[in-house]
C-alpha cells in the first residue's frame, strides 16, 4: 500500500503508523533526521517540529513514493507471524553481528587507537549496548513473547488468572526504555565516528567496521519499530480485549 498525507493524517496519525503502512517511508524520515522507531508514537507534525524540518518538504517526498504492494505492510500480520519474523530476522542478526563488530573494534583500537583515541569510547559504548541487548532479547524470548503467544492461544476462561507481571504494559514499558537506551548508545557511536565515516588514514577493516555499524543501525531501527509501533500496541489491545470479555 502507499501513503497519501492529508491534514487529518499529519495531525492524528503517528510516525510509527505511517512507517508500518509503508516501510519505504522510513528512508524519507531518516533523511530528514526524524526518529521513527523510539519516537514513533508522535504525530507527523510533532515529529517534524522536533526535527526542525519543514513538514511540507517531508510530505512531498512521502507523497512521491510510487504505489506499492502489501509485501512490506506488517500491520495485518498475525501476531505469532510477526514474533517469528522479529526472532528470525532481527534477533538472529543481532546475535551474529554483535561479536563480529566487537572484534573489528578491538582490532581498530590496537592498530589505530593512538591516532584515533575516540575508538576506545566507541568500543565502550558498543560493549555496553552488546551486553544490554543480549539481556533484553532474552527477556523478550523467555517472558514477553511467550506471554503474547499464550494470549493468542488460550480461551477467555483460561485468562482469569493474573499474569506474573500484572498487565502486559509493565514489561512493554521496560522493553521500550531499553530500546531507547540501545538507540542512545548507537547515537553516541554515530556522533563519535562522524556518521560511520572511516578516516582518511583508515584501513580496509576500518571501512568494513563502519559499514557494519551503519547496517546494524538500520536493522535496529526496523527492529525497534516493529516492536514499539506494531507488536506492542496490538498485544496491549489483545490483552485488554480478553480482560473485557472476562469482565
Amino acid at each position: 500500500m502507499s501513503i497519501r498525507l492529508t491534514t487529518t493524517t499529519t495531525t492524528r496519525t503517528t510516525i510509527g503508523d505511517l512507517v508500518a503502512a509503508d516501510f519505504r517511508a522510513a528512508a524519507v524520515f531518516q533523511g530528514f533526521g526524524i526518529d521513527f522507531c523510539c519516537g514513533g508514537r508522535r504525530s507527523f507534525e510533532e515529529a517534524c517540529e522536533d526535527a526542525a524540518v519543514d513538514p511540507g518538504e517531508v510530505r512531498r517526498e512521502i507523497d512521491a513514493l510510487p504505489a506499492a504492494g502489501r509485501e512490506g505492510d506488517v500491520t495485518g500480520w498475525p501476531l505469532d507471524r510477526l514474533i517469528d519474523h522479529i526472532l528470525e530476522v532481527h534477533h538472529d542478526y543481532v546475535r551474529a553481528a554483535l561479536p563480529t563488530i566487537a572484534k573489528y573494534l578491538t582490532k581498530l583500537n590496537e592498530v589505530h587507537g593512538s591516532r584515533h583515541p575516540e575508538l576506545a569510547t566507541v568500543a565502550s559504548h558498543f560493549a555496553r549496548m552488546r551486553t544490554e541487548l543480549g539481556q533484553h532479547m532474552m527477556k523478550e524470548e523467555q517472558v514477553l513473547f511467550p506471554y503474547i503467544r499464550e494470549l493468542l492461544s488460550t480461551g477467555v476462561a483460561d485468562r482469569r488468572n493474573a499474569s506474573p507481571f500484572g498487565t502486559i504494559e509493565n514489561p512493554i514499558r521496560m522493553m521500550q526504555r531499553e530500546h531507547r537506551e540501545a538507540a542512545d548508545e548507537l547515537d553516541a557511536i554515530k556522533a563519535l565516528t562522524s556518521g560511520y565515516v572511516p578516516p582518511s588514514d583508515g584501513c580496509v577493516t576500518y571501512a568494513v567496521c563502519m559499514a557494519e555499524l551503519q547496517r546494524f543501525e538500520r536493522d535496529l531501527h526496523r527492529h525497534v519499530h516493529l516492536e514499539n509501533n506494531v507488536l506492542f500496541p496490538r498485544a496491549v489491545e489483545l490483552e485488554s480485549g480478553l480482560q473485557s470479555d472476562i469482565g
